[in-house]
């Protein structure tokens, strides 16, 4: 069964020696855990919340260019550093997933960069 492997061309998979997404011949789409620096222009804000619509957008274009949507997600990872910061992220997650929710974990770790808020991982079933 062949893999293709999805670059979003991001500074650290080359450096680290990973890709942001995988997907799998039989339709399951593997997306690494993606932070919060603006998919354009590279800057982190300062806000958790502006962190969380950033990663959901390079999410997004992974699950897009691998065929999928957010109502193929099945499974999310949510990590931050700080347990607090997760609420205010929830309205826009709920938006996000609407009627399709996925199973999902919070977990509170250390970050790759104290300046990043929020990390999210998500694995995707096509079909």
């Amino acid at each position: 069964m062949a893999h293709r492997r999805i670059s979003s061309g991001g500074p650290y998979e080359a450096r680290i020696g990973y890709c942001r997404a995988v997907v799998t011949g039989d339709g399951w789409v593997h997306v690494a855990g993606s932070t919060g620096a603006d998919p354009q222009t590279g800057e982190v804000p300062d806000d958790v919340v502006a962190q969380c619509r950033n990663t959901l957008a390079k999410i997004a274009a992974a699950l897009d260019e691998a065929g999928a949507t957010w109502a193929d997600v099945v499974r999310v990872h949510y990590i931050l550093p700080r347990a607090a910061d997760f609420e205010p992220c929830w309205p826009l997650l709920a938006e996000i997933f609407g009627p399709n929710p996925p199973a999902a974990t919070m977990i509170e770790a250390g970050l790759l960069d104290p300046v990043f808020r929020i990390e999210i991982e998500v694995t995707a079933k096509i079909g």
